[in-house]
């Protein structure tokens, strides 16, 4: 079998696991490569997710390293029989792996909460205000790659929509007020955005200028969760694109942050009021 060219998050977070549940029993790749009757460089392209593994090489490998955490175990067995291609697949070539692994890491997830600071968060953004953020990216994009991102961009709101994965967004007030597209397009985004928060599994908060401390500012965070906290992953906006964070350490770390941003966040009503008075704040300047 050919060795994968690149792997998807997916598939590297299965292997990032296996190593992991190795490191933990003190084992090292080559002693355990001897007990599963392979070689050593099969163990590194495993664990690289160069190859894959099959749900029987993995319960194999679980025994071997002694662990008991049978919740974990399931969930990496249903990882490894993972094999239909998830909808982001198509874009492959056309857009950067970045927009294709965040796709993939929305729709395996059981649970999102989102932290925005410099604008509405994707997976609730207009069509109109999608394109307007994607057009003041330097240097500019073409219109083509400008209606693509967008075009995908509404495409991975369909789970979120559909409530098939409960959506929690803390929105900071400077996100509510940035211009993307003028104020004709905010407003109405805002106006999307009471619709959104008045759907069934959608839940908005808004944290105004007035809170004293704001944890996680200067960052766009989305925490996905998975079938077990072991497989919780952190994904980080920066100006490069996406960065991923699995480590026990960053995921207890993002966990007290979004916990304080559940204390000092407005109430669902109360963010809908202050969201309400921002957009009329907006007609204004135009009415």
């Amino acid at each position: 079998m050919p060795l994968r060219s690149n792997p998807t998050l997916r598939q590297r977070r299965l292997g990032t696991e296996l190593r992991r549940m190795r490191e933990q029993a003190g084992l090292g790749g080559s002693e355990l490569a001897r007990t599963l009757g392979i070689s050593p460089g099969q163990m590194t392209q495993m664990e690289k997710a160069k190859i894959g593994v099959s749900p029987e090489r993995l319960r194999t490998v679980a025994s071997a390293c002694n662990c008991a955490n049978q919740p974990l175990i399931n969930a990496l067995v249903d990882m490894a029989s993972e094999r239909e291609k998830g909808w982001w697949e198509k874009y492959r070539g056309t857009l950067t792996t970045d927009f294709l692994e965040v796709a993939e890491l929305e729709s395996r997830a059981t649970r999102l909460t989102i932290c925005t600071t410099t604008f509405v968060p994707g997976l609730l953004q207009t069509s109109d205000y999608a394109s307007a953020v994607f057009d003041r990216i330097f240097p500019p994009l073409p219109p083509q790659d400008i209606a693509t991102r967008t075009a995908f961009r509404i495409k991975r709101q369909e789970a979120v929509r559909s409530s098939a994965i409960p959506f929690q967004a803390f929105i900071h007030e400077a996100a509510l007020r940035m211009q993307f597209g003028g104020p004709k397009v905010l407003a109405g985004q805002l106006g999307s955005l009471l619709d959104a928060s008045q759907q069934l599994g959608i839940s908005i908060r808004v944290v105004p200028f007035a809170v004293d401390t704001f944890p996680g500012s200067g960052e766009n965070l989305t925490f996905a969760e998975g079938p077990v906290p072991e497989l919780d992953t952190i994904q980080m906006d920066v100006t490069q694109g996406a960065l991923f964070f699995d480590a026990p350490a960053d995921l207890a770390k993002h966990r007290v942050i979004f916990a304080r941003l559940d204390s000092k966040a407005l109430s669902e009503e109360g963010s809908r009021e202050f969201i309400r008075s921002v957009m009329e704040d907006v007609k204004k300047t135009y009415e």
